[in-house]
């Protein structure tokens, strides 16, 4: 007897229950094999140091070496392009800042992935930018400063176009309405220097760069950019709490996946990694670096993505940024 030809919702079912079946033995055995976690950026970095802050605990929960790999380049799209491209075995993961999902589609013409590639899988971590003067400059509030820009001519310092310090202060600047000239450097370190030595008055730079002369009483900290005070400096007030009602640009790590990657084995992921880095010396060690351990949900990961990638999408458009 001949079998009748399937038809296609047959077939798209049956097609359907072997992927299903395909995930679940995924799932059930992973891991099984080394886990790859790509940090699309120079070694040294924020994403670095979360992930080799974590990744002992890591192996010990789930019998697995953890291969950290620094992809950098095109402002974290290159190292992203290839985790999207990944087989979605639960083998490759990509830990990034939220710039790469949030301010890269605004500002690159031609972007290398898609971004519903990528699964937001957890916010691991937030930290803020660090408004610096010289003290030259003679001001030691964010109000001095907003009056002082009013009458003078001044500029201010960044890591480089598009890097969080540029956007807060370019945000900043439009809350207010006053102007600075952008300076760009290639890194926070070097954008620092300068500002030590009085060639540009100000930036807004990560906090470990710029913590131990805030400390030495080098530079003047006047406000922190995100929602809540800096760990690290407690004393300095917030944007917001200096008088800029309504501003807040928290920055924040994120772990993402390939988007067909086994939601059992995403939720495996997620778990070993927040309790890694939730484990009292890991957060103590992420504090002293200016970062506060969050480990949020998937979904509250991606509606954070979703909620900054307007507000910075603003922002890049109405100073015109440009990365092609």
């Amino acid at each position: 007897m001949h079998s009748r030809p399937r038809t296609w919702p047959q077939m798209l079912f049956i097609t359907a229950l072997t992927l299903s079946a395909a995930s679940a033995a995924i799932a059930q055995n992973w891991p099984q094999k080394p886990i790859k976690v790509i940090a699309p950026y120079p070694p040294g970095g924020p994403s670095d140091l979360v992930m080799r802050t974590a990744a002992d605990k890591i192996q010990a929960l789930l019998k697995q070496p953890i291969v950290i790999e620094n992809q950098p380049g095109a402002g974290g799209n290159i190292g992203a392009a290839s985790v999207a491209r990944a087989v979605p075995d639960g083998y490759t993961w990509l830990i990034a800042t939220d710039t790469l999902l949030t301010v890269n589609p605004h500002v690159y013409k031609a972007m290398p992935f898609k971004l519903d590639d990528l699964k937001p899988v957890s916010v691991l971590s937030s930290f803020s930018q660090t408004l610096v003067c010289n003290p030259a400059l003679g001001v030691k509030t964010l109000s001095e400063l907003i009056a002082k820009a009013k009458t003078t001519s001044l500029s201010y310092a960044s890591g480089g176009a598009g890097v969080p310090g540029h956007l807060s202060t370019e945000l900043l600047l439009n809350m207010t309405g006053i102007q600075m000239v952008h300076v760009p450097y290639k890194g926070p370190a070097p954008a620092m220097q300068d500002v030590l030595a009085n060639q540009v008055p100000c930036g807004l730079l990560a906090g470990p760069t710029v913590l131990p002369h805030v400390r030495s009483g080098k530079l003047s900290a006047l406000a922190v950019s995100g929602q809540g005070r800096s760990p690290t400096l407690p004393d300095v007030p917030t944007i917001a709490e200096a008088g800029v009602k309504g501003y807040e640009a928290d920055f924040s790590l994120i772990l993402l996946a390939p988007k067909n990657v086994p939601e059992e084995v995403v939720t495996k992921f997620r778990q070993a990694v927040v309790d890694a880095l939730r484990a009292p010396e890991a957060t103590e060690r992420l504090k002293a670096t200016d970062q506060t351990v969050i480990g949020s949900t998937p979904d509250v990961a991606a509606a954070k993505i979703a909620k900054d990638h307007a507000k910075w999408g603003v922002v890049a458009r109405k100073i015109g940024l440009s990365l092609d």
